[in-house]
């Protein structure tokens, strides 16, 4: 537990802790009188409902339209499954401002269903509630899924024959084994949808606002750092409540499961329901995900002279006349994979090491520590950011000139996905195991390389795939960190957003379609990854 709670000691606590001081104490006199004035506001309590009722919303629509899809691509085994399960996690990645502007495209004035239907759904919640499922409609198909593959069939199967039918078997066989992964994927949903800020700003517009916005307006627009710090203090508080919930509901579900290799549990779809249950996923994979993607490529194509790689080819360019830049664009590839491969290994260390003691070691202490992990998900963006500027400006921590900056904020969003990702599936080994190999004479390491590594050798690759995409895809704090020469792809789409002009939004479109084709062509070759000649991936 060491190495986790160094990091996030010096990395998440000390920069969020200097900001809020920052905001709280004035004149070297402290303000708590600010809190109760803010609290008691209405128009902060409006917001604290919209943002709770919005992720409960959002939560369960998308655990509704992505359960299939989990057990579509953990039980059927069809043509094009890997490039598929990659195109589904693209989403994930890609900025809110950008994704937000795709679906403003297809639901808003002038869009896809304005020209077939007459409809308009910007102006409404549903558009907020889409796009958020569009957004982490992969968080619960990678994380269930991972699961659910490995689940050993046999054990429902024996459940038909002793006379259950299938839903009776799935209910008090699978769902009991599948509920730590289930609990983890809709805390993580509940905590991105709780702190959604791009996709409230675009499709939301004036009438709705989440705790991530009105912090970002009372930092960035209104300068009033006091409210912004009792804002960020209110999310504090909600999503540790949400957090002690879910340790105490997973505590009480914690059992030791029969884990498989997945290869073994994945066969091609027998009978009409099956086929009608793969094409039904397919056609909400084309409708949801897929289609807001095209919008992207298309725009990106369609140029001022007709369709062309016009837009493309301006990004080759170097710093242009405006100060946008002062490489040529282009460049933010290579600086965004770079950058998300080190904060990959950054995030599977501490994330690794993390689910490890959390397996190892129970008691209260570990499960607040437990806790603790997630907070990074449902802390503001812009708290992080202008926390990293404040408190590591002054040796021994005088990061703000180095480049390591940009992967270790990438890194603590990186970390929680590979715990969640992580423990179930450790959970799940049977502990009889690891002290059969300690009897026998292993060292702590061996029975780890030996016994645990096999068995999550799959939980290891989706964690690292998880790690390596949000990484690719992080804004909020990358933002005010990235410096003008190195600028990854995120920055440089919003730079290009911020600007008026039909060639400046076009390049944001072609910098948007690139970053989708490198996530989904590095999440394809996750997929063909294997951890050792057992094929045991």
């Amino acid at each position: 537990m060491a190495v986790p709670l160094a990091f996030f000691a010096v990395f998440f606590a000390y920069p969020v802790a200097a900001i809020v001081t920052r905001g709280l104490r004035v004149g070297g006199q402290w303000r708590f009188g600010r809190i109760g004035e803010v609290v008691t506001d209405p128009a902060t309590l409006d917001v604290l409902w919209f943002t709770c009722w919005q992720a409960v919303a959002s939560t369960a629509l998308t655990l509704a339209v992505a359960l299939p899809g989990a057990y579509v691509f953990a039980r059927f085994d069809f043509p094009g499954k890997g490039l598929l399960r990659a195109v589904v996690t693209v989403p994930f990645v890609l900025p809110t401002v950008v994704a937000g502007s795709a679906f403003l495209a297809l639901l808003g004035r002038g869009g896809v269903l304005d020209e077939l239907w007459g409809m308009r759904l910007d102006t409404s919640v549903w558009a907020i509630l889409l796009a958020h499922v569009f957004f982490n409609y992969a968080v619960v198909v990678r994380t269930v899924g991972g699961l659910w593959a490995q689940l050993d069939p046999r054990q429902e199967e024996a459940a038909r024959v002793l006379g259950a039918s299938r839903l009776s078997a799935w209910r008090r066989v699978t769902l009991p084994a599948l509920a730590p992964a289930v609990a983890a994927a809709a805390l993580m949903v509940f905590l991105f949808t709780f702190t959604s800020f791009g996709v409230i700003q675009i499709l939301g517009g004036p009438r709705y606002a989440t705790l991530e916005v009105a912090i970002y307006r009372e930092t960035a627009q209104l300068l009033d750092l006091p409210t912004a710090a009792v804002l960020t203090l209110i999310q504090f508080a909600a999503v540790a409540a949400v957090l002690a919930l879910h340790a105490w509901t997973v505590r009480r579900r914690e059992s030791a499961l029969r884990l498989v290799d997945p290869g073994r549990t994945a066969r091609r779809p027998k009978g009409p329901a099956q086929w009608a249950l793969l094409w039904g996923v397919l056609a909400v994979v084309a409708l949801l995900i897929v289609t807001p993607l095209a919008v992207l490529v298309e725009r990106s194509l369609n140029g001022p002279d007709g369709y062309g790689f016009t837009y493309y080819e301006a990004l080759r360019s170097a710093a242009d006349s405006g100060g946008t830049f002062f490489v040529a664009p282009l460049e933010a590839v290579g600086n965004s994979l770079w950058y998300a491969a080190v904060a990959t290994v950054f995030a599977l260390v501490v994330g690794g090491l993390a689910a490890a003691a959390l397996t190892r070691r129970p008691g209260r202490l570990v499960r607040g520590f437990d806790a603790l992990l997630m907070l990074p998900l449902g802390t503001s963006a812009v708290t992080v950011g202008f926390g990293f500027l404040i408190a590591l400006d002054e040796p021994p921590l005088d990061l703000r000139a180095s480049w390591v900056l940009v992967p270790l904020a990438q890194a603590l969003v990186g970390v929680p996905f590979v715990v969640r990702t992580m423990l179930p599936v450790l959970r799940a080994v049977d502990h009889r195991l690891r002290e059969a190999a300690a009897v026998l004479g292993a060292s702590p390491w061996r029975v780890w390389r030996e016994v645990d590594l096999p068995l999550v050798g799959r939980a290891v690759a989706v964690a690292a795939g998880f790690a390596f995409a949000v990484s690719l895809g992080e804004f909020g704090a990358t933002v005010f960190i990235a410096r003008p020469d190195h600028p990854t792809l995120p920055v440089a789409i919003a730079r290009f957003l911020g600007r008026a002009g039909q060639l400046t939004y076009g390049q944001a479109m072609a910098l948007s379609t690139i970053l989708m084709l490198v996530c989904a062509g590095s999440l394809l070759a996750l997929e063909r990854i294997r951890t050792d000649r057992s094929g045991e991936f």
